[in-house]
């Protein structure tokens, strides 16, 4: 196959990855604000698509780690080359969909890195990949970040129903939020154009520089940070309704103030990543956020059980996409025919998905109208406090 084809192949299937990124976070940002009632459905994700779009052109950071970090230079230069790389997207996608499919709030970073160091392994050996970068870079962010993320939501929601103390027959001032989740979830959503668009500006990047006609170390060039913004954008417009429907159906217990508290902490910790090239989990540091504003109210349990469950799908994202995007890289091994028969599999696993999603369309007219509850919501279980009887209540009792 010749070579310039192959790589206009992959950043188009870059492009895809990024478009598949979109749809399937913008739950992390539009969810809440959408279950309390704060925005529309439309009007939330069409705020999203923008902010995601400017957020792009933001930093490059992250996709400086990609491009150059991840992947050991060879004599050449980079250790992959356009067909591994082809490899692993094909990879990552799959698993994106296949978690979109059943609506689970699954990290598209993890799978795109998974993907890409399955390919690298079975194709150059496990020498392509840096795990130092991946160590201080991907995973030890996955690990830390959610947690602050929740202490900080933690003592955000603390100080929220602090400041808005209800008193014995005044109104407690919480409405407000309600309107405040506007800003927060915009700012999510800012956050996250900054951070995960700027992998995809990576994997082409990268490309580019496997197939030389970039050199080792250039920065990111402005078609491809466009191009990528663009894509994550439209992705993002797209809605992901059914991970909203997951998320948003979970969350509906989650007050106004918990909900500004978690995105607050959310859209920080992923500016604060981005600003310092680590390639961070959207869906992770959304659920640590969620889960420290419902302990940061008053009457709220944890189910570790759940908490687990949740953790546990963390965990095989990334092994998952990396054995997917391994099995793609042998194939790619075999040339071009081998080339061939993962763009014709990958597109009858893509096409089956699509198809199997049709039996149940879900859009912006149904997406938060379920009683399907989302994990990362039913962390947080807020109990019930039983109402003191009235007057006219123990008459009826004596009576």
């Amino acid at each position: 196959m010749d070579f310039t084809l192959i790589v206009v192949l992959v950043i188009v299937l870059a492009l895809v990855f990024d478009f598949t990124n979109g749809f399937h976070d913008t739950a992390n940002a539009m969810a809440t604000p959408i279950a309390t009632g704060a925005m529309r459905p439309k009007v939330a994700v069409t705020v999203a698509a923008i902010l995601n779009l400017v957020g792009a052109f933001l930093s490059t950071a992250v996709a400086t780690t990609i491009s150059n970090g991840l992947i050991n230079e060879g004599e050449g230069g980079v250790s992959i080359t356009p067909e591994l790389i082809f490899a692993g997207l094909i990879g990552a996608i799959v698993w994106n969909l296949i978690t979109w499919l059943r609506g689970l709030p699954s990290s598209s970073s993890h799978a795109l890195f998974g993907g890409l160091i399955g390919a690298a392994i079975i194709g150059v050996g496990i020498g392509a990949v840096n795990f130092d970068v991946v160590v201080t870079k991907v995973i030890l962010p996955a690990l830390i970040a959610p947690v602050i993320a929740g202490l900080a939501a933690f003592a955000a929601t603390k100080i929220a129903y602090a400041v808005t103390r209800r008193d014995i027959g005044k109104p407690d001032g919480r409405g407000g939020f309600r309107y405040a989740q506007i800003f927060s979830s915009s700012l999510v959503a800012l956050a996250h154009g900054t951070n995960d668009a700027q992998k995809t500006m990576g994997v082409i990047t990268l490309t580019l520089i496997a197939g030389g006609f970039q050199a080792v170390g250039s920065p990111v060039q402005f078609w491809v940070i466009a191009s990528c913004a663009l894509a994550i954008a439209i992705g993002t417009y797209s809605g992901g309704w059914r991970i909203i429907r997951t998320m948003g159906s979970g969350l509906t217990e989650v007050k106004p103030a918990q909900g500004f508290a978690a995105e607050t902490s959310t859209a920080a910790a992923i500016l604060a990543s981005s600003h310092l090239g680590f390639a961070l989990s959207t869906t992770q540091v959304a659920s640590g956020s969620v889960i420290g504003s419902g302990l940061g109210r008053r009457g709220s349990t944890v189910r570790w059980g759940m908490a687990g469950k949740i953790a546990l799908g963390w965990v095989l994202t990334l092994p998952a996409s990396a054995i997917m995007g391994a099995f793609a890289a042998g194939l790619a091994s075999f040339g071009t025919i081998g080339i061939i028969l993962d763009a014709v599999l990958g597109t009858i696993v893509i096409v089956g998905i699509f198809l199997w999603s049709r039996k149940e369309r879900v859009s912006h007219n149904n997406a938060v109208n379920v009683n399907d509850i989302d994990d990362a919501g039913r962390v947080v279980k807020i109990r019930k406090t039983p109402r003191k009887p009235s007057r006219s209540d123990r008459k009826k009792v004596a009576s």
